[in-house]
């Protein structure tokens, strides 16, 4: 085969096996569920100002009292990312991973640190009277073997009424220079 037909014939495979991979958005990946829009009003709420700069600063500020370090923050883009390390160790899961080493002789990892990370965006409302404050707080969990044993999404409501309950008060404090 000529270097110019071998090329032709890779670049045509090439082209087969892209196609084939493209299997297309599923019909239903687009359908917001009941479940989606519940996670998204616990993970939501709305601010009456439309200081989306102040909101960050308010939110940076409750995030560090609660521990948290911040990773990145853009407050022209309305957008701010912070973390902290944490202890993983679950005395039920140490409980049955010696257990099962005693009747198996097979050590079983167990959960050892986590990083919590936490994602918000500030952005109008609608209305533009207001800033929409939508907040996502995620986990990652490593076991005794370095291995990512975990990654999820907290969904505990508690969470995110807490961190907006701080908030609104951070919010009004900032407002009132208090």
């Amino acid at each position: 085969m000529k270097p110019s037909k071998y090329l032709l014939s890779s670049a045509i495979i090439l082209f087969l096996l892209t196609l084939s991979g493209c299997g297309g958005i599923p019909k239903d990946a687009l359908i917001l569920t009941p479940d989606t829009i519940e996670e998204r009003q616990t993970q939501s709420r709305y601010y009456d100002t439309t200081d989306e700069e102040q909101i960050i600063a308010a939110s940076a500020a409750v995030l560090q009292d609660l521990g948290f370090t911040l990773d990145k923050s853009e407050t022209k883009l309305g957008f701010l990312v912070a973390s902290k390390d944490r202890d993983a160790t679950n005395a039920g899961q140490i409980a049955g991973a010696i257990v099962y080493a005693m009747l198996t002789g097979v050590a079983l990892p167990t959960d050892r640190n986590q990083k919590i990370r936490v994602a918000m965006i500030v952005s109008p409302s609608l209305d533009e009277k207001r800033a929409h404050v939508r907040v996502k707080f995620q986990r990652k969990v490593w076991n005794t073997r370095d291995q990512v044993s975990r990654v999820e999404t907290v969904d505990d409501p508690e969470i995110y009424q807490e961190f907006f309950s701080k908030l609104s008060k951070s919010v009004f404090l900032e407002a009132n220079n208090i």
